[in-house]
């Protein structure tokens, strides 16, 4: 186990004690690791503003908790559903990060003029122009449209056969920018403010992971290549929506394992992150920063079913992307339990190794970080909010309150 591991390890002892009369299944949020998240996050971008991934936090409380510190300003959000729910719960900069092909949705956006002022939507083909505005009340009627434009940021090598990063954008090119600009000003009912562009192979990719010597190597020799690609191309798409669009009111890119560098560039303006707040395990392979696990869910013990061995109730909670054992989440407190690989982690109970397992008794909780950040939130409809050996406040996420967007 990495140094970088072991010093990320939490107090176990405040935790159990902080929750010593709840039951599990349970998730916490510690506001103490979460609190110093954010302030990191504040550091490494240098002065520009952090516009908060909701996706990766899906919590209002804890959304309103960061936007209240100073280096944090607008959300970025991830369907249009969402965008709207949080602009009614009174939050006024709210970029939808992705297309969408929500009809009621735009019906509603055009219909009401404060909705229309909060949220700006993300476009990257004219067709998505004409979904909205079949959409507005009476044809082409209603509020005028903010649109941001997308850059794709991949890495591309040998004539594009070869390619780092995700397949998100179809706007490569500034000229293809430029032209989409172009529609978008000359269009009723819309106005273009803001151009993105999100770098995932550099901001969600770690570049020291344990025990793989050449792999971070290889990905940091990527990584920095496509830092250099990416900000000079960046800076010419920028020029050229600019010269279509002067009062382009911002650039936004990067994400929480990118901060510094992305932030370094003169034409982005402003940059996001979230997972860095909660810091999930994926996020504990990046050279360049270290977080504090924020986020966490203990699992009651309810067998033993021999030496070395404890059975908890559910694990089952794998992360999106490309199966594999890094999408699963892993046992945090007590240190020193593992995955039988015969079964990993269940449905409805998960057989945890170790000689720790025998220090543990039935009803003990077992604690364990989740691979991605906000995804937990899908799991637990309420977060414990610790501060020290305390549970603070208990706060809903997305799914307390109803609202599973996606």
């Amino acid at each position: 186990m990495s140094q970088l591991r072991v010093d990320l390890y939490g107090d176990k002892a405040a935790y159990d004690r902080a929750t010593a009369s709840l039951d599990a299944p349970l998730a916490v949020v510690d506001l103490r690791a979460f609190d110093a998240n954010a302030a990191d996050l504040v550091r490494r971008a240098k002065g520009k503003p952090i516009r908060v991934a909701s996706k990766s936090v899906r919590c209002r409380a804890l959304l309103e908790r960061v936007l209240a510190r100073e280096g944090f300003a607008g959300i970025m959000s991830f369907t249009l559903a969402e965008s709207l729910w949080l602009a009614r719960s009174g939050f006024a900069d709210v970029l939808l990060a992705y297309p969408s092909a929500d009809r009621a949705g735009f019906a509603e956006l055009t219909a009401d003029p404060k909705l229309a002022a909060a949220v700006t939507v993300m476009v990257d083909d004219p067709a998505q122009l004409a979904l909205i505005d079949a959409a507005r009340p009476a044809g082409r009627g209603g509020e005028e449209v903010r649109v941001c434009l997308e850059l794709d940021t991949s890495y591309r090598l040998l004539g594009g056969k070869v390619r780092f990063g995700a397949r998100r954008s179809p706007l490569r090119m500034p000229a293809q920018l430029a032209a989409l600009a172009r529609t978008v000003v000359r269009r009723p009912g819309f106005r273009l403010v803001g151009l993105m562009a999100y770098e995932g192979h550099v901001a969600g990719v770690g570049d020291e992971v344990e025990g793989k010597p050449v792999f971070s190597r290889t990905v940091r020799m990527m990584q920095a290549a496509a830092r250099k690609e990416l900000a000079q191309r960046r800076w010419e798409a920028v020029r050229a929506v600019r010269a279509v669009a002067p009062r382009l009111e911002f650039v936004n890119g990067g994400g929480t394992g990118s901060v510094q560098h992305t932030a370094a560039e003169a034409a982005v303006t402003e940059v996001a992150a979230g997972s860095g707040l909660y810091v999930p395990r994926l996020f504990d392979n990046f050279r360049s920063f270290s977080g504090r696990p924020a986020a966490l869910f203990a699992l009651p013990v309810v067998r033993r079913p021999g030496p070395g061995v404890v059975t908890v109730l559910g694990g089952g909670y794998p992360a999106s992307g490309v199966a594999g054992a890094d999408r699963l989440p892993v046992p945090y407190l007590p240190a020193g339990l593992r995955y039988d690989p015969q079964e990993g982690p269940g449905e409805v109970q998960t057989p945890l190794l170790g000689a720790a397992a025998d220090r543990l008794a039935i009803g003990d909780k077992v604690w364990f970080r989740h691979a991605k950040a906000g995804e937990l939130c899908e799991r637990f409809d309420a977060l414990r909010l610790v501060d020290g050996d305390r549970v603070v406040d208990t706060v809903p996420t997305y799914r307390g309150e109803g609202r599973t967007f996606l």
